[in-house]
């Protein structure tokens, strides 16, 4: 059974940072691509991060770049998303997935997802 579940998520003052975590079993985790999605309250799911196989090369969402960093541990099992100089803008639930077919910011093109967690942002 395939698993992913995130923690790290909780609530923050603008300008502080947090770092959530993606705990995977169930899949070979190095043979999958990993990414982070976001979905803010109202609004439709989107592409925060992604990080390919090795961990050797990343991608971010326009509205995360610079402030967010994704990284992996393949022996672990585990990928992380560090979040800093956050705003109330990304408070939303974050999700990790995991996919096989290479860098999408498509949910679509994702297998596997976790069930969230909360990052509050406040003003």
């Amino acid at each position: 059974q395939v698993q992913l579940v995130e923690s790290g998520g909780g609530s923050v003052e603008a300008g502080g940072a947090l770092r959530l975590s993606c705990a995977a079993s169930g899949i070979t985790f190095g043979n999958h691509y990993m990414s982070w999605f976001r979905q803010p309250p109202g609004k439709e799911r989107e592409f925060a991060a992604f990080i390919n196989r090795s961990g050797g090369s990343s991608y971010y969402g326009d509205s995360v770049k610079g402030r967010f960093t994704i990284s992996r541990d393949n022996a672990k099992n585990m990928v992380y998303l560090q979040m800093t100089n956050l705003n109330p803008d990304d408070t939303a639930v974050y999700y990790c997935a995991a996919s096989e077919s290479g860098f999408s910011y498509h949910t679509g093109d994702y297998k596997y997802w976790g069930t969230g967690t909360q990052v509050t942002v406040s003003s």
